[in-house]
């Protein structure tokens, strides 16, 4: 099923959210302070390409440097993608097929928000390597 969740997600929507993830990574990373938010738009942008059977977790080793860096990021190039997924979000949520796509969109708009501290990590590995564990 995630398979053919993520192929259609490539064909309406993901491919071109990748391209906008692609651009804002490239943007950032032609200044040397930019490079690391344009790391976090690439592992981002594939993950916006590809997203069932991944999910985001927090990384507990984040600390003020990724605040920071997300407060930047928001104004650099966070809400610009945010917006491209609310907009394709609620183009995909027109229809009834594309509801659970228009509610994936939804659903990245956090980490396209506030991407660093965070770790993209396949499903069946929900807590990533970073020792994670629920209480």
């Amino acid at each position: 099923m995630k398979t053919i969740l993520n192929v259609i997600w490539l064909i309406l929507c993901g491919f071109w959210m990748f391209l906008g993830y692609l651009a804002a990574g490239v943007l950032l990373c032609v200044t040397i302070i930019g490079i690391p938010f344009g790391l976090a738009a690439f592992r981002i942008g594939l993950y916006a390409l590809w997203p069932f059977g991944q999910t985001v977790v927090d990384r507990r080793d984040a600390g003020a440097p990724s605040c920071v860096g997300n407060v930047l990021w928001l104004v650099l190039a966070g809400w610009w993608l945010a917006l491209g997924h609310i907009t394709t979000g609620i183009a995909l949520c027109i229809t009834i097929i594309g509801i659970p796509l228009g509610i994936a969109n939804f659903k990245m708009i956090p980490v396209s928000l506030l991407p660093l501290g965070k770790e993209i990590v396949p499903t069946d590995q929900p807590y990533g390597t970073y020792g994670y564990q629920p209480r």
